[in-house]
């Protein structure tokens, strides 16, 4: 039977130590060394040669060069980029961690000029470990609230002014609908975000 392992951001005793363990003290370094520092001396010894990635962002490919290029990019755009890991949870080879990332905007992203803003977003996401490197990557992040935060995305309102309700809104990326049931001529601005390929 597999048994679950939680670590919030140290060992929990009461969990018993098994291959979960060191699974996410892999994982765990790919956030702090990799993703905070930029050390890809380290990915490559993290990352196996024939990675997937289930949920590839836009623009890149779903593989390890695709992910190498996402950090690049990502560090880019936020150099100081770091994360807060607030759990971590092993069911055998794979490893959810549920985390928040922080950075300075100084960077083009997501086609959005360089703000200077200080910016945060939440992130969960799954790795599976296989012989000590990271094998897959399933994940999802906030990336709607990272776009308002650099004004990327303008928020709905009503002709009174008043933020709109979700199932009250239009998604527009360069003039198309994509979500939403609202009706235009009852929305005086609409959610707006410059990437033609974003997912939300």
């Amino acid at each position: 039977m597999k048994q679950l392992t939680i670590d919030r951001g140290k060992t929990d005793r009461r969990a018993p130590s098994n291959g979960s363990d060191a699974a996410k003290a892999v994982v765990r370094r790919n956030t702090e060394e990799v993703q905070a520092k930029g050390r890809f001396d380290v990915f490559e010894e993290l990352f196996a040669d024939d990675f997937v990635d289930h949920t590839p962002q836009p623009d890149m490919t779903p593989d390890k060069a695709g992910v190498r290029k996402l950090y690049s990019y990502i560090r880019d755009a936020f150099p100081d980029f770091h994360a807060e890991i607030h759990w971590q949870l092993a069911d055998g080879d794979r490893v959810t961690t549920y985390k928040t990332y922080y950075g300075t905007h100084e960077g083009p992203l997501l086609g959005v000029a360089p703000t200077h803003r200080k910016v945060h977003f939440e992130s969960v996401d799954v790795m599976r470990v296989r012989n000590g490197k990271i094998a897959e990557h399933w994940g999802v992040g906030n990336l709607l609230s990272l776009m308002q935060q650099i004004g990327g995305c303008a928020i709905a309102t009503d002709t009174n002014g008043s933020e709109s309700k979700e199932s009250d809104f239009q998604l527009l990326i360069n003039g198309k609908l994509v979500k939403g049931a609202g009706t235009p001529s009852r929305l005086r601005g609409t959610r707006v975000c410059s990437n033609s390929r974003l997912q939300i």
